[in-house]
């Protein structure tokens, strides 16, 4: 049986909102540990790097939609090459500044991801998630 780690992994460009949302994670206590990722790709080389390693992997991911490079949903293509074991057991909610009508159906149409959420985030709404 794994262990069920209570981490989450925030995904965004932008070092202000990394900032803010692992500041409201933290008062809230609503996560153990937070691993901020500034890009996709840190991202991917952070749960590669500890695919071995259940202990280090997190439960939950707020992954930014609209990032240079590799943006949210090329992740997702990304992600779904991940071991099934860890997939099946994290949960992703998607972050936007804008709620472009495109971005909610192909987050809504993703199978990994479980809602869409508007930027700034919403304490409530994800406490909901969680």
């Amino acid at each position: 049986m794994l262990n069920k780690t209570n981490k989450v992994m925030l995904i965004d460009d932008n070092e202000i909102d990394l900032k803010i949302n692992a500041k409201l994670i933290s008062l809230f206590k609503l996560f153990d540990e937070t691993i901020i990722c500034q890009s996709a790709e840190e991202a991917l080389d952070y749960l590669n790097k500890y695919s071995n390693e259940s202990d280090k992997l997190p439960s939950f991911i707020l992954l930014d939609i609209q990032m240079p490079d590799m943006d949210g949903f090329d992740f997702l293509e990304q992600y779904k090459n991940l071991s099934k074991t860890f997939t099946d057991r994290c949960t992703i909610a998607m972050l936007s500044s804008t709620l472009d009508f495109g971005d909610i159906q192909r987050a809504e149409a993703n199978p990994y991801v479980v809602k869409l959420l508007k930027k700034p985030l919403s304490l409530p709404e994800l406490t909901k998630l969680v």
